[in-house]
């Protein structure tokens, strides 16, 4: 069993709020876009969401130096894979080596909370894994500290038929619910669809379009 000091817990825990939801027919990733140290708003444009392949994503949550480093692990496999094998990287070969990562560095961990999903051969998947290498496959997730706020809103809309076109209007709402009430999450928000037809992040007038941001 690890330990952490009430320092290291509240860092993971405070600011930002992210959402994963699987979809029918593919997966929203959302998120805020404050970085916040402590009560320091250090960036107020921060992107969240990573891509790492055309049919993969991710979302950040906790130290943005071991999230990044995390990131750039994730794209360099995801991209030597499709090199060598001449097809996409599956979505759970990207969450377990996730874990490894986080698992192998447990004495000196990452301080992250990570959401990878995507659509491949199998269709949609989403995974949380948090920092020490522990997976699991959801339908819905959100992590950070707007978290509990976000859940609410999920646990009362999520259908299991959703599309990605109902499912990215339920994410913005639980994010924007969270930067009502939580003061480590806020300044916009982020949005993207991983489908058949690959990662795409939603525009601005886009989000317009579905919630006033």
């Amino acid at each position: 069993m690890y330990f952490l000091s009430n320092n290291v817990e509240e860092k993971i825990l405070h600011g930002t709020t992210t959402v994963g939801i699987q979809a029918k027919d593919g997966v929203v990733l959302c998120a805020d876009m404050r970085a916040s140290a402590g009560y320091f708003i250090a960036n107020n444009n921060t992107m969240k969401i990573q891509k790492l392949d055309d049919h993969a994503g991710l979302t950040l949550a906790g130290g943005v130096a071991d999230a990044q480093n995390i990131t750039d692990i994730l794209r360099y496999h995801a991209s030597l894979h499709r090199i060598q094998k001449q097809e996409p990287i599956p979505i759970k070969s990207l969450t377990r080596l996730t874990s490894l990562i986080f698992h192998q560095n447990r004495g000196y961990p990452f301080i992250a909370d990570i959401l990878v999903g995507g659509y491949d051969n199998n269709g949609p998947a989403l995974f949380n894994i948090d920092m020490f290498g522990s997976t699991e496959k959801k339908l819905y997730v959100t992590t950070g500290s707007g978290s509990p706020v976000a859940y609410g809103l999920l646990e009362e809309e999520y259908r299991e038929d959703l599309t990605v076109e109902e499912a990215k209007v339920i994410a913005l709402r639980a994010v924007k619910a969270a930067i009502t009430r939580n003061i480590g999450t806020g300044d916009g928000i982020n949005v993207a669809i991983i489908d058949k037809d690959g990662f795409r992040l939603l525009t601005k007038e886009q989000k317009k379009a579905i919630i006033t941001l």
